[in-house]
Order: structure tokens, then sequence, then C-alpha cells
């Protein structure tokens, strides 16, 4: 598996978890809502751990990058809500912060 669709399927898991437990809180789901949130954050966490990085800090802060990328798109897919042009640039700025990290060669 490469290691960006571990970062996206990583992604997706958590934004759909976290959005279960929004629903619930802030929107009235039924409590209901947990059970599939849960297992989808335990399957984040489970992707998170098939990036290949030999320091799990380094792996999770290219991840964040794109998380922030995928929340984006999440924002326009799901929620309707168009990104506008600061929170392209932002992602944008985020995914070149993740492909340094991940991508620049290092000497050990």
């Amino acid at each position: 598996m490469t290691t960006i669709l571990i970062y996206a399927g990583a992604a997706l898991a958590e934004i759909v978890g976290c959005f279960a437990v929004w629903a619930w809180m802030r929107q009235g789901a039924s409590v209901l809502w947990l059970a599939p949130g849960l297992v989808s954050l335990a399957i984040f966490a489970w992707l998170l751990t098939l990036a290949p990085s030999d320091f799990a800090g380094r792996s999770y802060a290219a991840y964040g990058g794109v998380y922030i990328a995928a929340s984006l798109i999440w924002l326009w897919a799901v929620e309707k809500q168009r990104p506008d042009v600061w929170d392209v640039t932002g992602g944008a700025i985020c995914l070149l912060g993740a492909a340094i990290i991940l991508l620049v060669p290092r000497s050990v």
C-alpha cells in the first residue's frame, strides 16, 4: 500500500469518526452514531501504523497535511460549503509541508 493511500484512508476514517461524534453532540443525532464513529477512529489509528516511517512523530506530522486537505474536501463534498481561496491556499501549504517531511532525503 502506498503512503498516500494509507494517509488518504486514515484521513477519511478519522474525519468520519470525528463527524459521527460531532453529529451526536452538536446536531442531535442518535447516540448510535458513536458505534461506527469509534470503529472508524480505530481504523484510522491502525492505518497510521502502516505508514512507512522509522519515527511515529514524523509520520504523524506528514499525515497532518493530508488530513487538512481531506478535511477541506469533506467540507465541500459532505457539508456543501465550498472552500474559499484562503482554505485552498492553507491546504496547499500544508500539503507542501507534508511532502517535504516525507520526501526530502535524510542522512542518518
